[in-house]
């Protein structure tokens, strides 16, 4: 026989309000009020949107004395009812209860109940705190940023590559990496081995075969950083395009964001409304200015001549040749502009040895983006192509030439010109939440100290 009640869940219900209806609902209850006439008035949330459903259950329910009376903020329950137009201002619809079965009670220590708790303390349960509306709705829209990255990409043709987590390939050259090994005389890989830090090497590799890929996957870094702009695990989005160069890369980069901007805009509302209201006022309407703004173009050698000349009293000093620090760059796309911005021509001695090298000696075409409020969210360039010019780039980084021959066989082999780029995915996903600290955009935060 079929059952008389329709199983549904939270956010179809609030957004098709469907009246006189017998209804099955399964969630969590956030709080719980009783009336003198008998009545209890339960908000259920189950994870599918911020909003809640609100469940009337009067007194003549079998269970009403013994268990429903007694529920708690953080219980498990199972609702069958009619849906019926609500009285109240806040939503179209609730539910009268016919019967609600109790499927998981909390203890007293229970901590999500105890009034507002702070993000830090939070992180100290990182297996409760999604049941908060703050980190609930973080997750929503990441799991949809993810899914917005992955449909960008797909509707330009490009191919999903997945490259090494276990690598003996330091992309950065800054030596900040995990090592991997079996702790015993006959190591697992017979060579040093590290937890990758970029997929970005092995990308070009089938960029120069597929025309146009990404990755998107776990990249670690053992950076001894305890900013809340830094992760020792994180993920990373990097196309890869051959024949692209630096201006077609900057366009890339640029059409790129905006779009998984509007994405969010458009299909997470409930939770970037959410956002405007309680983590960062006007962060709705400052994501709308940025998807309507054209993203300014400037060299380095400009940025550092305007931020000489601006007056303000920055902590880190500026000469040509040093590299960009945070309030720098907020300065640029918050103050100065008003707009993201994307840098160029970077001092060769602050970038990788894959750049490639300008024709003056000195620059290399490096970019990267710069968002208000976080500063660099991007990074890439125009890839070397000229092996003479690369080898001696990697000679003076003091890398091992013998270990990276396959990656100058790119160069000897069927070269073209190819660019790509680097998105750091939580700090996407910071810059759209408007949520301060980057341990809060992550499921399981992993940095110094804490595992």
């Amino acid at each position: 026989m079929q059952n008389k009640y329709q199983n549904t869940n939270v956010k179809e219900l609030l957004q098709k309000a469907p009246i006189d209806i017998n209804i099955n609902i399964k969630g969590w209850v956030r709080t719980k009020r009783s009336s003198k006439g008998g009545f209890s008035f339960i908000e259920l949330n189950d994870g599918s949107n911020i909003n809640n459903i609100q469940i009337i259950a009067d007194k003549k329910l079998d269970n009403y004395q013994d268990e429903i009376e007694h529920l708690r903020a953080g219980c498990c329950i199972s609702v069958q009812g009619l849906s019926v137009k609500s009285q109240g201002k806040n939503q179209n619809i609730e539910i009268h209860a016919h019967k609600i079965q109790i499927l998981g009670t909390v203890q007293d220590d229970y901590p999500i109940s105890k009034g507002r708790i702070s993000l830090e303390t939070l992180r100290t349960m990182p297996h409760l705190r999604p049941r908060t509306n703050t980190i609930g709705a973080v997750m929503r829209l990441r799991s949809h940023l993810s899914h917005a990255i992955h449909n960008f990409f797909n509707q330009r043709d490009f191919c999903y590559l997945n490259t090494p987590i276990i690598t003996a390939s330091d992309c950065e050259g800054a030596g900040e990496m995990f090592g991997v090994t079996t702790n015993d005389k006959n190591d697992f890989f017979k060579q040093p081995a590290q937890l990758t830090v970029s997929g970005q090497l092995e990308a070009e590799a089938f960029a120069l075969s597929l025309g146009k890929v990404y990755t998107f996957g776990p990249t670690f870094r053992a950076e001894n950083s305890h900013t809340s702009r830094h992760l020792s695990e994180f993920w990373m989005v990097e196309p890869e395009v051959a024949f692209n160069n630096i201006d077609d890369n900057m366009q890339l980069a640029e059409d790129f964001l905006k779009s998984i901007i509007k994405s969010a805009l458009t299909h997470c509302q409930d939770d970037m409304n959410f956002f405007d209201m309680r983590i960062e006022k006007g962060i709705i309407n400052k994501l709308e200015n940025i998807c309507q703004s054209d993203f300014i173009r400037l060299s380095y050698t400009d940025a550092i001549d305007i931020l000489t000349k601006s007056n303000k009293k920055f902590e880190y000093p500026l000469n040509w040749g040093c590299d960009l620090k945070s309030e720098h760059e907020r300065y640029l796309c918050e103050e100065y502009f008003n707009a993201p911005v994307i840098l160029t021509n970077y001092p060769a001695t602050i970038k990788p040895f894959y750049m490639y090298c300008n024709d003056d000696g000195k620059t290399v075409r490096g970019m990267d983006v710069l968002v208000p409020g976080i500063g660099e969210i991007i990074g890439g360039s125009e890839r070397e192509t000229r092996v003479d010019i690369i080898t001696k780039r990697m000679e003076q980084s003091g890398i091992d030439l013998h270990a990276y021959q396959w990656y100058l066989d790119l160069r000897r082999h069927g070269s073209a010109t190819h660019a790509g780029f680097g998105l750091g995915f939580e700090r996407l996903v910071q810059f759209v939440s408007g949520m301060s600290n980057i341990r809060d955009v992550i499921p399981y935060p992993r940095t110094p100290g804490h595992l």
